[in-house]
C-alpha cells in the first residue's frame, strides 16, 4: 500500500466508519482497522481496487454488518467467569505441580513408607482400618510409623529446599 493512497483514502474511510460505526455499536476505530487490514489482503491477493474509493464504502458496510451479526450471535455469560472464587489456571497448574513434587518424594522415601504415605496421600480418603488391612501391618502400628516416614520426607525436602 504506498503512501499516496493511505493519504488520500483515509479521511474517507474515517468519515465512512465514523458515520457506520454507531449504527453497528462499534468503534470507528475498529472498523478503520478492519478495513485497513481487508484492503491490505485484497493488495496482496489481487493488487488495488479499480475504484478504491467505492470499495472503500463498501468495504465499510460490509465489516459493520459483519459487526452486527457478530454481536446478535454472541451471548453473554450468566455470570462473569472472572467472579469464580475457585483458584485461576495459573493457581491450578502450580497446584499440580507441587503435588507432582510431593509424590516423586515419597517414592524416594526408604522402606515401606512409599506405600504408607502413597495410602495416606490417596484421594480415596482411605481409613486408618482400610490402610492398615493394604498394608498388612496392625492400626496401632500406623500412628508411629507414619510420624517416621513423615520425618523422613521432612528431612528429604529440607534437603532439597537448601540444596535451590
Amino acid at each position: 500500500m504506498t503512501h499516496e493512497m493511505v493519504t488520500a483514502l483515509g479521511p474517507l474511510l474515517a468519515a465512512e466508519a465514523s458515520a457506520e460505526a454507531q449504527a453497528c455499536g462499534e468503534e470507528s476505530g475498529d472498523l478503520e482497522q478492519a478495513v485497513w487490514l481487508r484492503l491490505l489482503e485484497r493488495l496482496d491477493a489481487t493488487g488495488p481496487p479499480a475504484d478504491p474509493r467505492r470499495w472503500v464504502r463498501r468495504a465499510v458496510r460490509s465489516e459493520a454488518r459483519r459487526s452486527r451479526r457478530r454481536a446478535r450471535a454472541e451471548r453473554p455469560y450468566a455470570t462473569e467467569p472472572a467472579d469464580d472464587d475457585g483458584p485461576g489456571p495459573e493457581q491450578r497448574a502450580l497446584a499440580a505441580v507441587r503435588r507432582r513434587e510431593l509424590h516423586e518424594a515419597v517414592r524416594r522415601l526408604p522402606g515401606r513408607c512409599p506405600v504408607l504415605m502413597a495410602a495416606l496421600l490417596s484421594p480415596e480418603d482411605l481409613t486408618y482400618r482400610e490402610i492398615a488391612g493394604e498394608l498388612g501391618i496392625s492400626q496401632g502400628s500406623l500412628g508411629p510409623e507414619r510420624s517416621r516416614c513423615l520425618g523422613c520426607l521432612r528431612r528429604l525436602l529440607t534437603a532439597e529446599v537448601a540444596a535451590r
